[in-house]
């Protein structure tokens, strides 16, 4: 076949560009199909089009085929990335011949925009100050590694995370001059900035651990807001409130995700003694509050967001279930915020006994909201019998079954509230001796003590554990190397940290908390040839988690050794000599009833107890799994814990809706002569499934279950086993691809039961897609379909699917933050 002639346009000749991005992809790429994409592109050109019109055609043919393979996703963003190169070099990138020449441009580029930076007030004047050798750092950037990103990777980055002069301005910018800058500021305060710049940078470029999303927009920035979570409580006080909504503003506006504790404000009919009228309670001031974090533009990035957090005693509770509800009454209704129900094992039981409970107004029962477990359970009864005898002026008698009934219905409808649980939150919180845990963060993943105080935050980031396996193994060493280099990042971010309120800073200065997570589980799974539905998985869960905690916690301990222990480090349950597996067994105490998770030790835990009661800890709190949702996706790997949404279907975010397909069961597929357009085809009609795809063998099918496809309950089992090593908590999504009452309470209760601190989002299915899995059908009794009527009345928060008018594929829509991710 004669090669086509390519149109005149600018300088940007599309065979030049295209010829260049398929390098290492000529296998699926052909001269053939090279001449076929450059025909469809032509038709969306003219003579004298723009260099952009060119990439952006480009692009879009691209893009159109990663549903066909994986490797169109590394050739459209080569694409991007050219076009990105020309806008922050001005210069085209050039063929294999000029390869040296271009390579000399990048490093140039990264020290004169480095300068660049610094001269428009972005960066910190301190990156070129003389502690760092620009040269040797140019030298050292790793230009192959922007190979790793695909395409939206890459859109992701450019649009999102890159320094530019202004919103919107001029890249100053390229992928491996980003990753030093990140490094470089927070090694900016080390004794050897150079050195631990060069440790970190290996460790950020080959993807081996990412910070949070805060971390990679302010490190080296004049405003290096670095951490993700805050975490506050309201006073019951007119001042304080509003002094809180300030506070609210001011963390949001650099980019934190909150988690507001509002219990301690009395009920609606409460009585204020000073004016000597009732109260309007909590739903008029959380309205108020969602307004205010609404209003708010995250760094630019992204409007606030914020989860408010009720216990379920509350006399406002009934109210504040219906929150995010889509009738009634719009002045009670908070659509701009996420709800979170703060539930004691004490209502747990009511609802398994089938008894009453009694909400109170806080007001009449001050010491509920600081107390937990049996002393909590103690002082809740007293009340009641205070309340029977007419000692009270406000209670309410539910059944506690109904109110129960009535939190998952809503939940149900609209996505909140989450459940979160009290008790597992302060009996395994290490910081017990300086006060109570009174809520989750927004992602659900923090669990860290709050006061008028303290606000209390939380500096995250996450190994990917995908990128840590070879040989079908996991490569402990690999993976012990870049926790000992991660933790020291974080706990930098500490000290390097910009932070928006005097209580933020008190807080975080007093106990450093700091929040290790992984990412990549369920590819890791993969690559060892380990279905996720599997006792293998459990297994795996538990063990590559004690793996991680073993190496925070001993890495912690050798900070401390080295720089010094946290402030309140006596008597802490590090100081008490607990680890947070030995807390598991205080719940189950607590509770008088098992936990069903296997806490044996495989590893030499004696050596971290010893090195703690020698040396402390640096950190009041190590670990905790965020979701991960946007830099899983920088990543190119599943998000934190969970299992891929679905073996190919379009995920939208800011960025933009991106195909994904499962790169790995397309290997296999092409190893077994499946891979094909037929074989696309049928993926599509089964929503991205191949349970019901015959020809594929049953081990594969096993292999690539995706997130609708293992029971909910299986997947809470994995995060109860690997939660026993953390000691803070897990941003758990439920999958939920049924619309059985039962079903769902069925699966809190277990999450209950197996003693989780927290769940996230339940997610369910749109009514278009049908439910073609094969669940266990002993367990579920029938085959399920997905959908029905799920999520009636629902802004999208818990219900994912539908479908993309223009691919046929099923639809993923990532949460609305990314402070955590």
């Amino acid at each position: 076949m004669a090669r086509t002639q390519t149109t005149q346009t600018t300088d940007a000749q599309p065979r030049a560009i295209l010829e260049r991005a398929r390098r290492g992809h000529e296998d699926v790429l052909t001269d053939e199909v090279t001449d076929r994409l450059l025909e469809e592109a032509e038709r969306n050109l003219y003579d004298g089009a723009s260099a952009d019109e060119v990439y952006e055609a480009l692009e879009g043919v691209t893009t159109a085929r990663i549903e066909r393979d994986p490797a169109y996703k590394y050739v459209a963003a080569d694409v991007h990335r050219q076009r990105y190169f020309r806008r922050v070099t001005d210069e085209r990138l050039t063929g294999e011949a000029a390869d040296g020449e271009t390579e000399t441009t990048y490093r140039e580029t990264f020290r004169a925009n480095l300068e660049r930076g610094v001269e428009e007030d972005l960066l910190d004047e301190r990156l070129l100050d003389g502690r760092f050798d620009l040269d040797e750092l140019a030298a050292s950037l790793a230009l192959e590694r922007d190979e790793k990103f695909d395409y939206i990777a890459m859109s992701t980055l450019t649009q999102r995370y890159f320094i530019k002069t202004e919103q919107g301005g001029e890249p100053l910018e390229l992928p491996q001059a980003f990753w030093m800058r990140v490094a470089m500021g927070l090694a900016i305060e080390e004794d050897d900035p150079q050195e631990r710049a060069l440790e970190f940078y290996d460790v950020l470029s080959r993807l081996l651990f990412t910070p949070s999303t805060p971390t990679l927009f302010h490190s080296g920035t004049t405003h290096p807001q670095l951490s993700s979570c805050y975490l506050t409580t309201v006073e019951d006080d007119l001042e304080h409130i509003f002094e809180s909504y300030k506070h609210h503003a001011q963390l949001s506006k650099w980019s934190g995700g909150l988690g507001n504790d509002w219990t301690n404000l009395r009920s609606e009919g409460a009585l204020i003694s000073s004016t000597g009228v009732e109260s309007t309670g909590t739903v008029p001031f959380l309205k108020i509050s969602n307004d205010v974090t609404a209003a708010i533009n995250r760094s630019g990035k992204r409007r606030g967001a914020a989860c408010a957090y009720l216990e379920a005693w509350h006399m406002d509770f009934p109210a504040f279930l219906d929150l995010r509800r889509n009738t009634g009454d719009e002045r009670r209704r908070t659509h701009d915020m996420n709800t979170a129900a703060w539930v004691p094992d004490l209502f747990m039981e009511r609802v398994e006994n089938d008894e009453e409970w009694t909400l109170f107004s806080p007001d009449e029962v001050p010491e509920l909201h600081e107390t937990y477990g049996e002393e909590f359970a103690e002082l809740y009864e007293e009340y009641e019998t205070k309340a029977e005898n007419g000692e009270l002026r406000q209670y309410e008698t539910v059944d506690a079954a109904d109110l129960w009934r009535t939190m998952l219905t809503r939940l149900f409808e609209t996505g909140h509230p989450w459940i979160t649980f009290k008790d597992p939150c302060n009996v395994r919180s290490p910081q017990d001796h300086v006060g109570t845990v009174h809520s989750s963060n927004l992602c659900t993943e923090i669990t860290l003590n709050t006061s008028s105080d303290e606000h209390a935050v939380c500096n995250l980031g996450s190994v990917n554990l995908s990128n840590h396996v070879s040989g079908e193994e996991l490569d402990r060493d690999a993976l012990s190397e870049t926790i000992e280099t991660a933790m020291r990042m974080l706990d930098n971010v500490v000290d390097l940290c910009f932070y928006p309120t005097d209580e933020a800073e008190y807080s975080n200065m007093r106990h450093r908390p700091i929040g290790l997570g992984v990412m990549g589980f369920h590819e890791a799974l993969m690559q060892t040839g380990t279905s996720m539905a599997s006792e293998d998985a459990v297994e795996a869960a538990n063990r590559w988690q004690e793996f991680v905690s073993y190496h925070a916690l001993l890495n912690s301990s050798r900070l401390a050794k080295e720089r010094e222990p946290y402030e309140t480090f006596e008597g802490s349950k590090w100081d008490r000599g607990l680890l947070p597996h030995d807390t598991v067994d205080l719940l189950e105490e607590e509770r008088g009833r098992e936990i069903p998770t296997d806490r044996s030790e495989t590893m030499d835990w004696d050596r971290v107890r010893e090195h703690i009661a020698e040396h402390g800890m640096r950190n009041s709190n190590t670990m905790a799994v965020a979701p991960t949702a946007t830099v899983s996706t920088i990543n190119g790997t599943t998000p934190s814990i969970e299992p891929i949404y679905s073996n190919l279907y379009v995920k939208s975010n800011m960025s933009g809706d991106f195909t994904v397909v499962n790169e790995q069961l397309v290997e296999e597929l092409k190893d077994l002569d499946l891979w094909d357009e037929g074989m696309v085809d049928r993926m599509k009609f089964h929503d991205g499934s191949i349970q019901e795809i015959a020809d594929i063998p049953e081990e594969t099918r096993e292999l690539h279950r995706s997130a609708f496809e293992i029971d909910p309950r299986h997947q809470l089992r994995l995060t109860a086993h690997r939660g026993q090593w953390i000691d803070q908590s897990v941003s758990h999504n439920v999958f939920f691809p049924s619309t059985d009452g039962s079903l769902l309470d069925s699966v809190y209760k277990t999450a209950w039961r197996l003693g989780m601190k927290t769940t996230y989002y339940l997610r369910t299915l749109g009514a278009s897609q049908i439910e073609k899995s094969t669940l266990d059908m002993d367990e579920y009794g029938r085959t399920q379909r997905r959908g029905g009527d799920a999520a009636d009345g629902d802004e999208g928060a818990a219900t994912d699917g539908g479908s993309d008018p223009d691919s046929g594929l099923a639809r993923v829509e990532d949460p609305t933050c990314d402070a955590c991710q």
